[in-house]
């Protein structure tokens, strides 16, 4: 096992004035901690952003309702929020005025000096991320979880820290796209598949977006990746770290490993760490993901034993296979979280089988046949909902005999899956698409589909 080395002084922040494009939370973020140096920034939206009162009483200028491009005169650096493409006509008009564009995460973590250890992925960010903080609380050691996962990271440069604070961040392919010279101690890339390629195109440039995590590390880090999945199993990453594997499965890999699955227990340089039995979460790939959170902690020097234990105590997220009830024999399950065919097929291995599986959503851009075994393999039946109930239907058309029906929302869905599930079987809400064409994000399509399992509780 590879332990971290690296003693890393952050590189001054480009010149400004500065230019904020976007000002959703991570923009927003940005604009705050750059006006808390005492910077010059505005802030511009093409839309009509919710609450901006934190940029009024900072006294930061913002203007919504336009692309920016105007306000481009004067400004020496351009911080592009995440949610921003780059075929933007103000990002691609500051590249030919030849203005550094700079991404909130790579602010950030120049701003940010605290040890850090980043994770990206596909599927599994969020829990991971969160896993690994709870190994430092339940260790004793000062943390703090940021990025994609809720806080955008800029957050922890205003105000005071605690001392020998580690972050462990969460980072999108959105996120690390826009990097320059960022470069955690500990980077963790857990899986890819096809997601987001409504923005970045083809699975190449997707991967190469998140392949930036480890770009600019140097001799010292720690690079840790997921050897079981196809994508990840043999490629050496860019940067000069030092590279640790795990295979959440049994089996041989083409590099060393450094974590192993034997005897339904995870082991640590051949030696045993924790039991799979101990585990709180469930699913393959939560197993991949305490593999993943636990190699990160150790290489920065936790103790195992101390993260044996908080590997046991991590009872999972809200929305990430969340068991919502049981009523009248039937297990409600809530994992809103998994916006891409991938994470519903993790969810589906997760169970015998016996599913009413709750499917659909907005349109991402990728493909649903790979669903078709899992479904066929595990569900009593699909509800169909959202925009892209037509397409899950002809997609899932080669799986003989299965009980497909068109619920067309939420409300609908649950209360028909509800009536047709039996005692020992599931309604999991998995959809396989994002949320945007009857929900502002899965959150409030979890929350919701909580809610409706409390009506039928009450019946």
């Amino acid at each position: 096992m590879e332990y971290v080395h690296s003693s890393k002084v952050r590189p001054p922040l480009p010149r400004g004035p500065y230019l904020v494009v976007g000002l959703a939370r991570s923009g927003v973020s940005a604009a705050l901690a750059l006006a808390a140096r005492g910077e010059s920034v505005f802030g511009v939206d093409s839309g009509s952003p919710g609450d901006l009162e934190t940029l009024v009483r900072a006294g930061v200028g913002f203007e919504t309702g336009t692309e920016g491009t105007a306000h481009l005169e004067g400004a020496a650096t351009v911080v592009k929020s995440p949610g921003v493409p780059s075929g933007a006509e103000v990002i691609l008009e500051a590249r030919r005025r030849e203005l550094f564009v700079v991404g909130e995460l790579e602010l950030g973590w120049r701003l940010v000096d605290a040890p850090m250890i980043a994770i990206t992925g596909t599927n599994g960010k969020t829990t991971t991320t969160e896993l690994a903080a709870h190994l430092y609380r339940e260790a004793g050691r000062p943390v703090a979880a940021a990025g994609n996962v809720g806080a955008p990271l800029c957050d922890l440069a205003v105000g005071d820290r605690p001392g020998g604070m580690t972050v462990i961040c969460e980072c999108s392919s959105f996120q690390l796209e826009d990097t320059e010279l960022f470069s955690p101690e500990c980077a963790v890339f857990l899986n890819l598949s096809p997601d987001h390629l409504d923005r970045h195109g083809d699975l190449e440039h997707y991967g190469a977006a998140k392949l930036n995590i480890f770009r600019n590390q140097g001799e010292g880090d720690v690079a840790v990746l997921n050897a079981g999945d196809p994508s990840l199993k043999e490629i050496d990453p860019p940067g000069e770290a030092a590279v640790v594997r795990f295979l959440p499965a049994a089996g041989q890999a083409a590099e060393p490993l450094q974590l192993t699955l034997e005897d339904g227990e995870i082991r640590l340089d051949g030696t045993p760490l924790v039991a799979v039995s101990d585990l709180r979460i469930i699913g393959s790939h939560n197993i991949a993901n305490a593999m993943a959170a636990a190699a990160a902690a150790i290489s920065m020097g936790l103790p195992r034993q101390a993260v044996a234990e908080g590997l046991k105590s991590f009872g999972g997220l809200a929305h990430r296979l969340e068991f919502v009830a049981e009523v009248e024999g039937v297990s409600f399950v809530n994992d809103s979280k998994a916006t891409n065919v991938e994470a519903t097929i993790s969810a589906l291995e997760s169970f015998d089988g016996g599913i009413h599986l709750i499917l659909g959503g907005s349109f991402k851009g990728e493909p649903f046949d790979g669903l078709v075994p899992a479904v066929a393999g595990r569900c009593r039946a699909v509800y169909l909902i959202g925009e892209t109930a037509d397409q899950l239907a002809g997609s899932l058309a080669p799986a003989e005999g299965l009980d497909l029906r068109w619920s067309e929302d939420l409300e609908t869905a649950v209360s028909e899956a509800a009536a047709a599930a039996g005692p020992g079987e599931t309604v999991l809400l998995s959809p396989a698409c994002a949320s945007f064409d009857q929900f502002s994000d899965y959150e409030a399509r979890g929350d919701r589909f909580r809610e409706l399992v409390e009506v039928c509780r009450g019946r």
